[in-house]
């Protein structure tokens, strides 16, 4: 009130306000980058337009070479050499499901199959998938944390259980699939050597096992 009575200026005008108070400082921007077009863009006229790369010129006379996937060191043609007594089988989640549906012991029911003992593996995304069904499937948990259902960890990501599945008998010829799913057998009969154990007729039924192992054949 004082200066507006003495001085007669208001200090809502901005050009009063500025003038006492100061303009508030700008921060310099650093690091800033100038837009470029690219070279390549299709708005560049033909002339200032990058040229596109050539390819190199085959030789005709230059051998050709075409790279192999590795075999597996157990297999001796389409005979796996690793598998045998006792019998290490990866368990799916729904051979686990179909087994409890039909009143089957897992570990019985596959040694009835194979005439040896067998070792149940489970890996952490088939426990995860029985953990995600819920209160329902709660015995097949229970059945699945037996001692004798040895563990195998997993290192990938997600809960998806074929494709580790199949990962792990591609990069290891020891163990045999038990599955009842149709894609997953489609995928694993393309691997040599692994076979698959299911369920059929109230049993246990293997495909692709050697003749020397007298399995049930399917």
């Amino acid at each position: 009130m004082f200066f507006q009575k003495n001085l007669n200026f208001n200090l809502k005008d901005p050009k009063y306000f500025l003038a006492i108070m100061g303009r508030a400082r700008q921060t310099k921007k650093f690091a800033t980058m100038k837009r470029m077009i690219s070279a390549s863009d299709p708005r560049l006229k033909d002339k200032d337009r990058a040229a596109p790369k050539k390819k190199k010129a085959e030789d005709p006379n230059e051998i050709k070479t075409t790279e192999h996937v590795q075999q597996s060191s157990a297999l001796f043609f389409q005979y796996n050499t690793q598998l045998g007594p006792p019998f290490h089988v990866l368990i799916d989640t729904n051979f686990i499901n179909f087994s409890i549906k039909n009143k089957m012991d897992i570990i019985q029911s596959m040694m009835d199959c194979l005439y040896a003992k067998c070792i149940p593996y489970i890996t952490d995304c088939v426990m995860a998938e029985l953990e995600k069904l819920g209160s329902k499937y709660r015995i097949a948990l229970r059945i699945v944390k037996d001692p004798r259902f040895e563990r195998l960890p997993c290192m990938h990501k997600g809960t998806y259980a074929d494709d580790c599945l199949v990962n792990r008998v591609t990069q290891h010829k020891a163990y045999i699939v038990a599955t009842c799913d149709k894609d997953l057998k489609r995928r694993i009969r393309k691997i040599p050597g692994v076979p698959i154990m299911s369920l059929s007729q109230h049993r246990y039924a293997i495909e692709r096992m050697p003749d020397a192992y007298g399995a049930q054949k399917k």
